[in-house]
């Protein structure tokens, strides 16, 4: 049995990787419906060795979809989430617009799955892509020893920003080369060769002096986890790397765990690959390393030196993938499994 799978924003980055995605995982596509802005309308795109023409998102393209990927933004998301899913569609949306929504399910398929069939709304939301690798890693952890507290400092890629954030990190970089004057155009400083923390001001209450970013991993880590006594403590940095979100993560158990019991569980967790080596220049998970792979990475697993009940571990993945596209793809196939 195939299904009508619709891609709203098929044309970004996240929906062409959304579309790449179903392809390589064999997802029981009958008929895919590329949608997107009036100005790409008309356009097309390829799927399956097949050219798609992309239509404008409108509730009426949603007709007869089984199922709707979002990756088109938070305002399109919320005028046009609700109209997909009353047209009989599960809306699986990698915006912001309704992660924090009571009646629409967060969803790591690693970490929270039975969450998928509890969405009053027919909207299930994915989670942040920074939020989304750091569980991935933990969950193993989290199940034998019980976090109480994470600290998680971001390293992230320019890609997340969108694929004009990535022509301004090479534009910034070809300025510099050159010897000229850099004139950022989507960033708000220069990227190229430093770093930044380029993301609005929290809106949430108590969150002065936190970006929304750094917000969004305290409030999405104690829904996906079903826990809100989890301290979560972040900061988030834009660093010029294209592609491949890197993590310093220090974690507190409710009991000490050892670095040899933590790495068993690691290396037998779903989703990730364990990089067992010893510590030497160079020897650990990397962007480059992590780019195009569906895997999370995890490296430098290490004993805190003060807390016997803490580890330091280096996680890494890509954000385009398990960030975005994968995540809601498996959340797809979880959907159709049932």
């Amino acid at each position: 049995m195939g299904f009508t799978v619709a891609v709203v924003g098929a044309t970004g980055a996240v929906g062409r990787e959304m579309l790449r995605t179903l392809e390589k995982r064999s997802f029981p596509v009958d008929e895919i419906v590329c949608l997107a802005s009036t100005r790409s309308a008309g356009s097309t795109i390829t799927f399956r060795g097949q050219e798609v023409l992309v239509r404008a998102t409108s509730p009426e393209a949603f007709k007869g979809v089984q199922i709707a990927l979002f990756s088109a933004g938070a305002s399109v998301a919320r005028e046009m989430g609700p109209a997909a899913a009353a047209a009989g569609a599960v809306v699986i949306d990698n915006s912001s617009a309704w992660r924090q929504d009571a009646q629409c399910p967060l969803v790591v398929p690693e970490v929270n799955p039975h969450a998928i069939k509890d969405r009053p709304r027919g909207i299930i939301a994915n989670p942040n892509c920074s939020t989304i690798q750091m569980l991935v890693a933990l969950e193993p952890l989290h199940k034998a020893a019980q976090l109480r507290h994470i600290i998680v400092s971001t390293y992230q890629a320019t890609s997340g920003k969108g694929h004009a954030a990535v022509e301004d990190l090479k534009a910034q970089t070809a300025a510099l080369a050159r010897g000229e004057a850099v004139h950022p155009t989507v960033f708000p400083g220069q990227i190229a060769q430093n770093l930044l923390c380029d993301w609005k001001p929290s809106a949430m209450e108590g969150g002065e002096g936190y970006s929304e970013e750094e917000t969004k991993m305290v409030f999405e880590t104690h829904k996906i986890m079903g826990d809100p006594t989890i301290g979560v403590s972040p900061t988030c940095v834009r660093v010029p790397v294209v592609n491949g979100h890197s993590e310093s993560v220090w974690a507190r158990f409710a009991r000490p765990i050892s670095v040899e019991e933590a790495k068993e569980l690691l290396r037998n967790a779903p989703g990730l690959i364990l990089d067992d080596r010893p510590y030497a220049p160079g020897a650990h998970p990397q962007p480059v390393q992590a780019s195009g792979r569906d895997e999370v990475l995890v490296g430098r697993v290490r004993r805190d030196f003060v807390d016997p009940n803490a580890l330091n571990l280096w996680v890494v993945g890509d954000n385009l993938l398990k960030g975005a596209a994968l995540n809601a793809v498996q959340i797809a196939e979880r959907v159709i499994a049932e």
